[in-house]
């Protein structure tokens, strides 16, 4: 996660973004939601992407996702 500001500090957080579609769709819901209450996102990392199956298909995938945002 690059984040470049010239001074002040930088918060980061970790949500769980889920889709039933994708996992694309799951980081896309991470964000989508953080930003809701969120002002300021400058940057995300996707840390780790999950799944989960019943019956031999996948029924939801999951995207853990670092968000970072400017501390005003």
């Amino acid at each position: 996660m690059n984040n470049h500001i010239d001074s002040g500090a930088i918060k980061v957080i970790e949500v769980i973004g889920v889709s039933p579609e994708s996992f694309d769709d799951a980081v896309k819901q991470a964000v989508d939601k953080a930003a809701e209450s969120i002002k300021g996102i400058t940057g995300i990392e996707v840390k780790k992407l999950s799944a989960a199956v019943t019956d031999g298909g996948i029924t939801s995938y999951r995207a853990t996702v670092k968000l970072a945002f400017v501390v005003s």
